[in-house]
């Protein structure tokens, strides 16, 4: 049984209070909170196990480097690839969405070439496309949400003409929180010879993710989301895509020989980790999907779809909520306006003195915010720690902004 209560107790931060109040904390598609695990492994490899991986051979040394690739073997089993060597370790989503864009797409997209993509994504899956745009002429090609924020597979699919080289596509919105079916987008565009690129930011978080059956070319995720420390993350390439990439980042690690007129790269996926990595971050990370593994990804998915559901009932009964988005995929992502026209800024000030952390703006996300024909929200978005009286707490103060800004 998942006992959320239980759950609780393994993050501390949650028994702190916010100005005076009991913190109720649903910022969590920005950043989650760390488990003592985390913490104590963060702690611990500073204190007493730090050194830098791979060159040494001396205690330390073998002690991080060994945690350090274990990491890769979690992420592969967290993800359900069947090869860890797959596994890139990056910095995170954005890291490892550039090195999709500088390592694969750059060498191979000239002007004219179109990389397609939806309004729903992040601006980490938008910006480094639009390098590309701005650099080498290539075509961004837009598909729209429906009225209630579904992406259509199909119309991703029908999206790809003979010029597309690329699909770049969330598998969940950060703002919408509507969940895409992105296996049946790989499918299509593998028909069509075209490469798909996945942002699992989000999705990874919430439910089972398994890139054997998904399929995608390359499928990126980033640790902070993930319960773990900032500065993680890694990104599944399949080995045939990685045989097409040119190294990003010069340096150490990502090298065999160097010499003054001759290098030899190392083999991937050491290739494409130059310099010192994250090393500490990454074994917190390791530390973070053992973790939630430890509980159970389906008894997390059915924990959220609980709370959805009834955050979704208790926001119906509120006519003065815009909320947007309504897709039967949704997940416990919650953005909204409040008819009257207060700001959202205004909005999670009034949240934050009862102890409510929601976030307020456009959340990376440009070009659904346009769609919307709006500026900003505020999102309150839940993690597997939140529970039903947090959401009826956020209604409370809601009742509250609705009172001051009617």
């Amino acid at each position: 049984m998942y006992d959320v209560q239980t759950v609780r107790r393994d993050f501390p931060i949650l028994s702190r209070e916010v100005n005076g109040k009991p913190l109720v904390y649903l910022d969590n598609g920005a950043s989650a909170q760390k488990p003592q695990a985390v913490i104590d492994a963060v702690t611990r490899g500073y204190a007493e196990e730090y050194a830098n991986v791979h060159r040494g051979l001396h205690y330390l040394s073998n002690l991080a480097t060994e945690k350090y690739e274990g990491v890769r073997g979690i992420v592969a089993r967290f993800l359900g690839a069947k090869d860890p060597d797959e596994i890139v370790m990056t910095s995170g989503s954005t890291e490892g969405l550039n090195l999709v864009a500088y390592s694969w797409a750059m060498p191979r997209l000239k002007a004219g070439d179109e990389i397609v993509l939806s309004v729903m994504e992040h601006h980490a899956n938008i910006v480094p496309w639009h390098f590309l745009r701005e650099r080498q002429g290539v075509v961004l090609k837009w598909v729209d949400i429906d009225v209630n924020g579904d992406l259509d597979p199909q119309a991703v699919i029908d999206a790809i003409g003979p010029k597309t080289k690329l699909v770049a596509i969330t598998h969940m919105s950060n703002v919408l929180g509507t969940v895409v079916d992105v296996k049946t987008i790989v499918e299509g565009a593998h028909e069509k010879g075209v490469p798909v690129v996945v942002d699992g930011s989000q999705a990874c978080v919430h439910s089972p993710v398994d890139v054997e059956e998904i399929g995608a070319d390359f499928y990126a995720i980033t640790g902070h989301k993930l319960y773990g420390p900032s500065g993680s993350g890694a990104i599944h390439i399949r080995k045939e895509r990685m045989a097409e990439m040119r190294p990003f980042l010069g340096g150490g690690d990502m090298i065999r020989h160097v010499h003054k007129d001759q290098i030899e790269y190392n083999d991937p996926p050491m290739k494409f980790e130059a310099g010192t990595p994250g090393i500490v971050q990454q074994i917190g990370l390791g530390v973070a999907l053992e973790y939630m593994m430890g509980l159970g990804m389906e008894n997390v998915a059915a924990h959220e779809r609980a709370l959805c559901d009834y955050a979704r009932s208790r926001f119906d009964g509120l006519n003065w909520l815009n909320v947007q988005g309504n897709s039967a995929t949704k997940g416990a992502i919650f953005s909204f306006t409040l008819q009257g026209g207060a700001h959202p800024h205004d909005i999670s000030t009034v949240l934050d003195k009862k102890g409510v952390a929601v976030r307020a703006g456009h959340h990376c996300a440009g070009p659904l915010m346009d769609h919307l024909g709006l500026t900003a929200t505020c999102r309150a978005s839940f993690g597997l720690y939140n529970t039903t009286e947090e959401v009826d707490t956020l209604i409370e103060a809601l009742e509250l902004c609705h009172e001051l800004f009617a």
